[in-house]
């Protein structure tokens, strides 16, 4: 069953199109990897679904229904979380604040508010323990590792339980062994019922975890098929225009 369709999506940025008529659905529980060269309208794409750009032709279907999100906090209260590459995450703050951020839990003494510190650390664990990961919610950010960093930005995901995942390079510049952590959580988020939409420029990344890949060069969309029925040999000629589409 789709969760969301996307029909006829165009975005010009003045005289460059950045994506010309593209198609795509993301079924309930489904991996879809979304690969192209840079340029190729991969994160134009998401931005748009996640309320940051506004197409300027074409209709997303959201659980069936049409919707507009003109500011990302309406796709965010919608169920759509996104993990951008720089993970944006502020370095001075614990982990258990970043979750929290601009989503504060409060408690109140004699009627005056103040920050509940210890629930916020409470479900922070707990998002941590669901995710087996080794972070801890009173540690500071810029103290942690690339992959601790992205359980971090992962978890933020997971507090206003997200329908569908935006993930742009969650892959990017950490070590072997955190990139095995990142893929174990994408898997962990997929067996929850939770859509992802990956985009990655690491091939074995998205064959190991992706149900679907897509594939955009210059705006259009090139190939939309099954993994099993994709190689990266495949894919990497359709990104250099070897291959016309697939």
């Amino acid at each position: 069953m789709s969760i969301l369709a996307l029909k006829s999506i165009s975005k010009n940025f003045g005289a460059i199109e950045a994506l010309k008529n593209v198609n795509l659905n993301l079924d309930k529980g489904q991996v879809v990897g979304l690969m192209g060269d840079n340029g190729a309208g991969k994160s134009t794409l998401i931005k748009i679904i996640a309320g940051v750009f506004q197409a300027n032709t074409g209709e997303i279907l959201y659980n069936d229904q049409q919707v507009n999100f003109s500011k990302p906090i309406d796709a965010r209260n919608s169920g759509i979380e996104v993990v951008y590459q720089d993970l944006a995450l502020c370095d001075n703050l614990t982990a258990a604040a970043n979750i929290f951020l601009s989503r504060e839990l409060f408690k109140k003494f004699f009627y005056i508010p103040f920050l509940n510190y210890k629930k916020m650390y409470d479900v922070s664990q707990g998002l941590f323990d669901e995710l087996k990961s080794e972070t801890r919610p009173r540690d500071e950010v810029k103290l942690m590792s690339g992959g601790q960093r992205q359980a971090v930005a992962i978890a933020r995901t997971k507090l206003t339980e997200a329908k569908i995942v935006l993930m742009d390079e969650p892959t990017a510049a950490i070590s072997v062994r955190q990139v095995a952590e990142v893929l174990d959580y994408i898997r962990q988020l997929r067996d929850q019922g939770i859509s992802i939409i990956l985009i990655s420029h690491r091939m074995p990344d998205v064959f190991e975890v992706s149900d679907r890949i897509v594939v955009l060069r210059r705006g259009s969309k090139v190939a939309d098929k099954k993994i099993s029925n994709s190689s990266p040999e495949e894919v990497t000629a359709l990104i250099t225009g070897a291959l016309q589409s697939a």
